[in-house]
């Protein structure tokens, strides 16, 4: 079982239903989101910890920050970038909750990175970022929603694949965040 799956277990009964009652949506409907938004998610901070000192980073402040932290929009700020808009934009058009799908990430990103520092309590730096490197290959390929939206937050240069000038522009706007 991947940590999506391991986490959409979790949140399976009252918490979806809690869930659905703050967004005003149906059950049915944001389980079948947490399963199309869960893995953009996961791989979304396996990408980051890719970036040099990304996982040292993550562990230092971003796990810390999530597993204490009720502020969701400022670290799902921080997982997702300048792809925010985007990723919100096309998982609310693709799971049909629409402008919902912003609260709805809001609320998974501090449980996201609870479940991550759970998960991480035992494990060193490079065991971290190996398991959030699983995660990232598990994402569907190109074609799928979640392969698609990870692919777009690679793709800095938006020509449509992943080259040294995304590497290139990711590595600078990693520099230029310290």
């Amino acid at each position: 079982m991947n940590l999506s799956e391991e986490l959409l277990a979790q949140l399976q009964g009252a918490p979806v239903q809690q869930m659905a009652q703050q967004l005003g949506a149906g059950t049915e409907q944001v389980q079948s989101a947490l399963g199309q938004v869960l893995p953009v998610l996961f791989g979304a901070l396996g990408h980051n910890a890719a970036q040099p000192q990304g996982v040292a980073d993550l562990l230092g402040g971003w796990l810390g920050a999530g597993a204490g932290s009720n502020d969701g929009a400022a670290l799902l700020g921080q997982i997702l970038g300048g792809a925010r808009g985007q990723v919100e934009s096309q998982l609310g058009q693709a799971s049909g909750l629409g402008d919902k799908i912003g609260p709805l990430l809001t609320m998974l990103a501090p449980l996201v990175l609870q479940f991550l520092s759970q998960r991480a309590g035992n494990l060193d730096a490079a065991s971290v970022g190996q398991l959030l490197g699983q995660e990232t290959a598990r994402v569907p390929q190109p074609g799928g929603l979640a392969g698609g939206l990870l692919g777009g937050l690679l793709d800095q240069n938006g020509d449509g694949k992943l080259d040294a000038g995304d590497l290139f522009k990711l590595g600078a706007s990693f520099l230029n965040k310290r």
